[in-house]
């Protein structure tokens, strides 16, 4: 399968040359280690999943080794630094992916009560003196943060994942999540279940996460339980401080280009989509946003969706209308929550402002 199931054979076999002190364990796991490693830890310190929660349970793994070659004998300095390289820039990506709550956002394959909280490593690295001196630049692995004293904003805008290994990947290319005065606001619904079922697909199909779905086609072909078909890709990115904008092709089976940008200032963000090429089609646009179960009464006033600390301006759109969804709170843990569903022809803005 490779990916992280091949690194977790790594490790463990790193930890079973400990065990029985075997020279031939050892040089095996390293060698995995070595390259599995260079190939899975990206520039920006993601784990190349792009799963936040096994970019958390990778992280524990690599301290774990840390922790043993360090406590135990080993004479290769190489190793040893290789190791603490890798999981000085996996910490630095963690610290900037997690919410000031210590939570993470539910991209991809991410659930929560699953791996050890951001916090509790956090916490390990410092006792191992992993420390990060730079905090680096958020880039390869399609993730960006802004962060204000009013929200904390969470955006995809790369890659599904690995083209070989995409089996933790989601149909959500410029999905979003938002939490607003330390609160999740606006979420992913989650991953309840890896059992091959009508649950599983729906948790990855595209009208799961907050972003565009054209028709009755997925952004990128989910089926089974850990397969993707075709796949959609960033064909274009330019940002700067305060504004994203990315497009994508998932659906030039329509001939259409969807383009998204995030503006951003202190108390707002405003998301535009624009649907290039798709002026004759006939297929319905609709955009998606999940709020959290905990956001209180959703109320729609012409054009504005009201909560009691957000108001959402809608523009362009053809019909506003509020259904309920099922927000996975863990594996095999649900709530039930509200989902904006907004249709729209060709381009729509949504001015969410904090008040």
């Amino acid at each position: 399968l490779l990916g992280n199931h091949l690194l977790e054979n790594g490790f463990s076999l790193l930890f079973g040359a400990y065990y029985f002190n075997d020279a031939l364990l050892y040089t095996k796991a390293k060698e995995i280690l070595k390259i599995e490693l260079e190939e899975q830890i990206l520039a920006d310190g993601a784990h190349f999943e792009l799963t936040p929660m096994y970019h958390q349970i990778m992280f524990y793994r690599l301290l774990d080794c840390l922790n043993v070659v360090t406590q135990n004998e080993c004479f290769e300095k190489e190793f040893v630094f290789l190791l603490r390289e890798k999981a000085v820039v996996m910490l630095s990506w963690l610290m900037q992916i997690s919410y000031r709550n210590n939570t993470i956002p539910h991209f991809n394959d991410s659930t929560d009560r699953i791996a050890p909280t951001s916090l509790i490593l956090f916490k390990y690295a410092e006792r191992l003196d992993v420390h990060v001196k730079e905090i680096l630049l958020l880039s390869e692995s399609g993730y960006r943060i802004i962060d204000t004293d009013f929200y904390e904003l969470r955006v995809d805008v790369g890659e599904i994942g690995p083209s070989y290994i995409p089996g933790h990947a989601h149909s959500d290319t410029f999905n979003f999540e938002l939490q607003v005065d330390g609160k999740p606001f606006i979420v992913d619904t989650g991953t309840s279940t890896y059992e091959s079922n009508d649950k599983r697909l729906k948790e990855r199909q595209t009208s799961a996460h907050n972003t565009v779905k054209i028709g009755n086609i997925e952004q990128s072909g989910v089926w089974s339980s850990f397969r993707v078909a075709n796949r959609a890709h960033i064909i274009s990115l330019k940002e700067n401080e305060n504004v994203i904008t990315a497009s994508h092709d998932g659906y030039k089976k329509f001939g259409i280009v969807h383009q998204r940008t995030f503006s951003t200032s202190e108390k707002s963000i405003h998301i535009k989509d624009l649907l290039v090429g798709g002026e004759n089609s006939n297929q319905v646009h609709k955009a998606y946003l999940h709020f959290h179960p905990s956001v209180g009464i959703i109320r729609i006033e012409e054009d504005k969706v009201v909560t009691k600390n957000v108001i959402l301006s809608i523009k362009g759109s053809k019909n506003l209308r509020l259904d309920d969804f099922t927000f996975a709170n863990g594996f095999n843990k649900y709530q039930d929550a509200k989902v904006l569903i907004i249709t729209f022809a060709n381009d729509l803005l949504v001015e969410i402002a904090i008040i």
